[in-house]
């Protein structure tokens, strides 16, 4: 499996729209972070987990000519918004494209997504296949998925493992139930959105002290905001096996 991270930023991304501070004017790449989404390569199948709104940008940098699925973490629209390019791959591959996602996700696709559930066949818009998942195992194209239930704030979301990686965005809180789902994972990817304690996602101490608990071989945090600080800095705070991601960093299972 290789896993791609396409794109590691909370909702804003980074640099933040009209914000002067060091990380936001920082020339460093890895404190420019497109809203987060990941890209498996298992085998031969290409799937994605969340299509935000850097979608294209971060498909069109990795070039990535095939897609075979698109998986949802939840609704909100820094996971979403990109649905409508998928449009290339309906036309290079001949094909509907399969989300995956919570009945209730898919159902805020359909209501802002509109255009492509309403039953009008317009030439060029997106063509889809929906797949309602639960908090049981499920495969896509062959590949089997296990979804992680994390809360976000008040929101249930999925995070999924695939094989021995796991990958848990935007949370703060996971049961023991789930975090048994996580155990024995090689490599975890988690949320840590700031320093400074958050409503609805880890900090970096939060997550730092879950990972020592999971202790998988590696760790990579992901969903950062410019409150975190210079990458540079921050890495050398982090135990050794816990690196800060970043947009476009590889990782090989």
């Amino acid at each position: 499996m290789k896993v791609t991270l396409l794109g590691t930023g909370t909702s804003q991304g980074v640099p933040v729209i009209g914000c002067t501070c060091k990380v936001c004017r920082s020339v460093d790449y890895r404190d420019k972070r497109l809203r987060v989404s990941v890209h498996l390569q298992v085998v031969d199948k290409s799937i994605i987990i969340d299509s935000g709104p850097d979608f294209r940008e971060q498909v069109l940098r990795e070039r990535i000519k095939s897609l075979d699925a698109l998986v949802f973490t939840h609704e909100h629209k820094d996971h979403t918004a990109g649905l409508d390019d998928i449009r290339a791959f309906n036309f290079m591959q001949q094909r509907d494209m399969p989300l995956y996602g919570e009945e209730r996700v898919l159902n805020q696709l359909k209501q802002e997504f509109g255009y492509i559930f309403s039953g009008i066949n317009y030439p060029g818009i997106p063509q889809v296949q929906l797949h309602p998942i639960t908090n049981e195992p499920f495969e896509v194209e062959g590949v089997l998925f296990t979804p992680i239930q994390v809360m976000h704030y008040r929101l249930p979301v999925f995070g999924y493992r695939i094989g021995d990686f796991s990958y848990v965005t935007d949370a703060n809180y996971i049961s023991e139930e789930e975090k048994e789902k996580i155990r024995g994972s090689r490599v975890i990817v988690l949320d840590a959105l700031r320093i400074e304690k958050h409503i609805s996602h880890f900090s970096l101490q939060e997550a730092v002290e879950l990972l020592e608990e999971l202790q998988p071989e590696r760790a990579y945090l992901t969903h950062i905001s410019h409150l975190m600080g210079l990458h540079r800095e921050v890495e050398q705070q982090l135990p050794e096996f816990i690196r800060l991601g970043y947009d476009g960093l590889q990782i090989e299972l």
